[in-house]
């Protein structure tokens, strides 16, 4: 006989997966980040407030089709589509003119966003080549952290035989922690992998 965790996983594979961060959030994360804090009321607790992933894409200008590449990409990674991105102002030395299409990016909030996390900390990063951790030194000073991605092929939902070419993009995990060291903590408790 299966188990019910089993059964809900078929059933409702993506929802059960948005379900388990979060729970782990609210039953397990938030009484570790209250007591090591010393927080007074569960308000102060810092979360995960959205997720960035941006694509910028220099050779729109020349193929235009691979605008179009990176924004399925990215509906296939995230479940979202994302919006299209245009220059601010124009760069004579890059042959950029200002509103010409540039790149993509989507925001993702609340489900989506811990379905993200959790399979971009589960199952993508160990599959990166040579994977030893991200790096400690990406916080912006105010919570926030950065992470650059080299290729979409880490996430298996990417067929390789039906990409055009290898695409990085950026990866931005806002949180309301107000220091550092409060979002590292937070972001270490839901999974990120930092280096040793």
């Amino acid at each position: 006989m299966r188990s019910k965790n089993k059964i809900k996983l078929e059933k409702g594979g993506l929802f059960r997966l948005m379900e388990i961060l979060r729970e782990q959030y609210e039953k397990e994360i938030i009484p570790a980040l209250m007591k090591k804090f010393n927080y007074k009321s569960v308000m102060q607790v810092p979360k995960l407030e959205k997720i960035v992933i941006n694509v910028g894409l220099g050779d729109t200008k020349d193929n235009p089709k691979t605008l179009e590449n990176a924004i399925n990409d990215i509906t296939i990674i995230t479940g979202q589509k994302p919006i299209i991105t245009k220059a601010k102002k124009a760069i004579a030395a890059f042959k950029i003119r200002e509103g010409i299409n540039m790149g993509c990016k989507v925001t993702l909030r609340q489900g989506k966003m811990y379905d993200f996390a959790y399979r971009l900390f589960n199952v993508a990063l160990p599959r990166v080549r040579d994977f030893r951790g991200v790096s400690n030194n990406s916080f912006d000073g105010r919570g926030n952290y950065s992470m650059g991605v080299k290729e979409q092929l880490i996430f298996p939902e990417i067929e390789y035989d039906k990409i055009d070419k290898i695409r990085g993009m950026d990866i931005i995990f806002v949180t309301t922690a107000k220091t550092d060291e409060e979002a590292k903590e937070l972001l270490t408790l839901l999974g990120m992998p930092f280096k040793n």
